[in-house]
């Protein structure tokens, strides 16, 4: 692709910082992993943060440190990365979905009582595309009928919303560091908690279930190697360090996309909150309800045919194949989270993204949108 869909912002900085561990005698469990997770959790504001090597990791502990276990069901939403379900059925649990608001494309607070069940054990909810859930309403009701909160911010770093940083919201939540998101690891996530025991439970699970103070090969409980390497976390200091250096950036290309695709009625874009901030992960449009899903395929084939990197975002979670297989849910079932999946294009989002590159864009999709219109 000539413009691609996305990619990391890295500097000097970050290779020397990189290049500074190779040269050290501390590849894994050495000093720089908790130098990362205490300036991490400075920056978050909270008392407890845990590196794992992915987002998917980190939800996974918080899930199992709840003892969330076979049997039980946690509410959340099908609009989201997967692994915000998975986490739950690698727990022999079971994610009970609920429909998500057409505005926010976040899960619908609304829904989320009728939904509650005897076996019901949590609310896992996500920040989409770094857009705060509504964390008043979940964890109101969460208080109110004795539920655990699980905050999936992986698209959310620096995100903030009802005066507190995302991942700080409910019992744990979980920050994630892939090359597209806002800072990178290359991959990792970190847990973020306020919870001693929560935090005790995934830092020996995350590390084969060693307890700290523990000898090598003296195992407390069931664990996992989830750990995130000295070399990762050097690279993650480094990018916390220029964290509002990166999102300033994204937040200057959003405007600058803003500015190319405003006047178009055919597009709904993306909007920070009235209140709050949003920290952009993705910039992703939505075609208006008169296009259909074949449209979308029509217009994404014509931007990968110029160059441009594109995605659909999301897909989906009830409708891929192995949920269908194993829940039996249909088309139909979450009507507001699949209209909105039929018309959703990702499009090329990255610090580095230059205006020509921003106008190319938006050239290609306004001819490619106009194109689809006429031959309605």
């Amino acid at each position: 692709m000539n413009i691609p869909l996305a990619q990391p912002d890295l500097t000097w900085l970050e290779r020397k910082a990189v290049l500074d561990v190779v040269e050290s005698t501390f590849l894994s469990l050495g000093p720089k992993l908790p130098e990362f997770e205490r300036a991490m959790a400075k920056y978050i504001g909270v008392k407890h943060a845990i590196a794992v090597n992915s987002g998917t990791s980190g939800l996974h502990l918080i899930v199992r440190a709840l003892g969330i276990g076979r049997n039980d069901e946690v509410i959340t939403t099908p609009f989201s990365f997967i692994s915000s379900a998975n986490c739950i059925l690698m727990e022999d649990a079971r994610p009970v979905f609920v429909d998500i608001d057409p505005e926010t494309y976040n899960i619908d607070p609304d829904k989320i009582e009728i939904a509650i069940t005897p076996r019901t054990k949590a609310i896992l909810g996500v920040d989409v595309f770094g857009r705060c859930a509504a964390w008043d309403r979940i964890e109101e009701i969460a208080h109110r009928r004795g539920l655990a909160v699980i905050e999936d911010s992986c698209e959310a770093i620096g995100s903030e919303a009802f005066g507190k940083m995302a991942g700080t919201f409910g019992d744990a939540g979980c920050l994630a560091f892939y090359p597209n998101k806002q800072m990178t690891t290359g991959e990792g996530g970190m847990i973020l908690t306020d919870r001693d025991d929560v935090a005790a439970l995934c830092r020996s699970m995350r590390n084969q279930g060693r307890d700290e103070g523990q000898g090598w090969l003296e195992h407390a409980r069931l664990g996992f190697n989830y750990r995130l390497s000295d070399i990762q976390c050097a690279l993650g200091l480094a990018q916390l360090s220029r964290i509002e250096e990166l999102l300033g950036k994204r937040a200057a290309v959003a405007d600058l996309y803003r500015e190319r695709l405003g006047h178009l009625d055919t597009l709904v874009l993306p909007e920070a909150p009235q209140q709050g901030r949003l920290s952009w992960f993705v910039y992703v449009v939505r075609l208006a309800d008169r296009f259909t899903r074949e449209d979308r395929e029509r217009i994404l084939f014509v931007l990968r045919e110029n160059g441009i990197g594109c995605n659909k975002y999301f897909a989906p979670i009830h409708l891929q194949p192995f949920y269908v297989e194993q829940f039996s849910f249909e088309t139909g079932d979450f009507p507001v989270t699949e209209r909105i999946c039929e018309r959703t294009i990702a499009l090329p989002f990255f610090n580095t993204m230059t205006p020509a590159q921003v106008t190319q864009v938006a050239d290609c999709l306004t001819q490619a949108i106009g194109a689809t219109e006429k031959s309605q």
